[in-house]
């Protein structure tokens, strides 16, 4: 059997790994639990009931963090004109067009999102090879491929995060920061659970949110009782 670190023995101590926590609960135990020295994120996983091998099941999506997510998102905007010096204007952290797709498609990518104005996806089309397996290629279901591209770099600086059911039906994705207060990752994670439900897909059967944990970047993992979203 594998040895437990010291430092993760003492973050599990006295949890009760079967018992499915009050959100609010669940928060607290992580903060309280948080040894490190760094401000940990903290990550929510939903287990959804759907195969998304089909089509008619996969769920994607994205949400506007009320509370943002603590971290500073650098936005690379493929545009040209007077739509590049929107960007600009708006935030983002580099703009271009022919120039930007030349230096991804050298391997280049120092940018953690992704926004395109329509006119642009027959060029960054090239680069779905390299966006695609990052999860960062434009897409106009998750508003980065758009004319309205200052309204796209102000959501991405300030607290949109996109969400993709993985193979087994899972969507991770993180809602905020340790040093958050209890009620700021409460509204966070609430607000990433409607956006999944509201993404609910047409071939979804059966029960569609099934099981949800909350974690922190090196804690432990926390079982949350779904009915406690509802929570006033």
């Amino acid at each position: 059997m594998a040895k437990v670190a010291k430092r993760v023995a003492k973050s599990r101590e006295g949890l009760d790994r079967n018992k499915a926590y009050a959100l609010d609960e669940a928060i607290k135990l992580l903060k309280e639990r948080s040894a490190v020295k760094f401000d940990e994120t903290v990550e929510v996983s939903l287990n959804l009931g759907v195969d998304p091998r089909h089509a008619d099941q996969m769920v994607r999506g994205v949400v506007n963090l009320p509370n943002g997510t603590g971290r500073t998102v650098r936005v690379a905007v493929f545009a040209k004109g007077a739509k590049a010096d929107e960007a600009k204007a708006a935030g983002a952290d580099i703009v271009g067009a022919e120039d930007l797709v030349e230096i991804v498609q050298k391997g280049t990518i120092d940018f953690d999102r992704c926004i395109a104005t329509p006119d642009m996806m027959p060029l960054v089309g090239r680069l779905g090879k390299v966006l695609g397996p990052r999860g960062m290629m434009p897409n106009p279901k998750v508003g980065t491929v758009t004319v309205d591209v200052a309204a796209a770099v102000k959501a991405s600086k300030g607290g949109a995060v996109e969400f993709r059911v993985e193979k087994a039906g899972i969507v991770h994705a993180g809602v905020g920061k340790v040093s958050f207060d209890v009620a700021a990752l409460e509204e966070n994670v609430r607000a990433l659970a409607d956006a999944v439900n509201k993404a609910k897909p047409t071939g979804a059967k059966g029960v569609y949110m099934k099981k949800m944990s909350v974690s922190s970047t090196m804690g432990p993992g926390l079982k949350v009782d779904l009915a406690s979203l509802s929570a006033a």
